[in-house]
């Protein structure tokens, strides 16, 4: 489909795409959402926490699958700001918390990465069999997006009751986000994630200190050393570059089969060129791009409660129920 137009245009100083990125961070407070827990195994023995938060009518049919982007959980103020208004509007939201990311290490020295479709694919089947839904609907933000969008386009059977998705601020290109992300104005991002990443590989490294050393992980300076240390190895990749060539979901567009929704804002500083996947949606009839002149990194501002890439998604997913 042709680029969306898009109407976002928010207050003078979230003109700025690291005002937009950085605010809803530090001073958005979402405490309106009630989550309940629920704990599924996986096949391969290790489990994932989901995290439900429900809609104004009982038993609703219509609910969101919602995936979080890195170092990210379901308590994120960008996963409670989509859940709320989704919930408000009398849909039931379902947050995954991907491996290692509910406050509990994972069973298995594997974790999460920008391809774990396999993980999201069980998690959609159990809410198939368990639960009584209609309409299941998909969010993904940033590298959650990416999963969902290669989960789309792989070319997996995917239940009927999938209708729409949306995916937000989506690195389609891996490497090449990496490659805007070592760019000198991102270094604070660039450091809150290697920090995050590398004491998140000092918890796996007591847990698997075969497979771990702890002086390998102080030696990474970089967001592809992690990658190339653990990422790739751990999920049965060669190395960061195989990582990211096989798991980029730019590749998988064009067997996306359902209406789908790619919301990438253009100062957004995450994202180099070719996270634009303009050519890939021009040439496939379920896809719609919006690139939004402004908007940062998941970071959509408006002066009200709710967020323009929630009123877009809410909007999306209602227009292709």
């Amino acid at each position: 489909m042709p680029i969306i137009k898009s109407s976002y245009v928010p207050p003078i100083l979230f003109k700025n795409g690291h005002i937009s990125t950085i605010y809803p961070n530090l001073f958005r407070k979402i405490k309106e959402v009630s989550q309940k827990r629920e704990r599924i195994v996986l096949a391969d023995g290790d489990f994932i926490d989901l995290d439900w938060s429900y809609g104004i009518t009982k038993n609703s049919k219509k609910v969101a699958v919602i995936v979080h982007g890195l170092e990210g959980n379901a308590q994120r103020q960008y996963m409670l700001g989509l859940a709320r208004h989704l919930n408000q509007n009398d849909w039931d939201t379902v947050a995954i918390n991907l491996r290692n990311c509910s406050g509990e290490v994972n069973r298995l020295y594997r974790s999460y990465n920008a391809g774990v479709s396999d993980d999201l694919d069980q998690i959609i089947m159990h809410i198939t069999t368990k639960y009584l839904y209609t309409n299941i609907s998909l969010c993904g933000f940033s590298l959650g997006g990416n999963i969902l969008l290669k989960y789309l386009g792989e070319g997996r059977s995917l239940p009927t009751k999938i209708k729409s998705a949306v995916s937000v601020s989506v690195p389609c290109d891996l490497y090449d986000s990496l490659t805007a992300i070592n760019k000198p104005n991102n270094y604070i991002y660039q450091q809150r994630f290697i920090r995050h990443l590398k004491a998140k590989l000092y918890e796996r490294q007591v847990q698997f200190p075969e497979l771990l050393k702890k002086e390998d992980i102080k030696k990474c300076t970089s967001l592809i050393d992690i990658d190339n240390l653990y990422t790739s190895k751990a999920h049965g990749y060669s190395d960061a570059m195989d990582y990211y060539s096989k798991c980029s979901s730019k590749q998988f567009l064009n067997g996306i089969q359902i209406p789908t929704l790619i919301l990438n804002a253009k100062n957004d500083s995450f994202l180099g060129n070719l996270c634009y996947p303009i050519k890939e949606v021009k040439e496939n009839d379920k896809l719609f791009l919006e690139i939004p002149s402004y908007g940062g990194h998941v970071g959509f501002y408006l002066p009200d409660k709710v967020y323009y890439n929630e009123q877009r998604t809410l909007d999306f997913f209602e227009q292709n129920g």
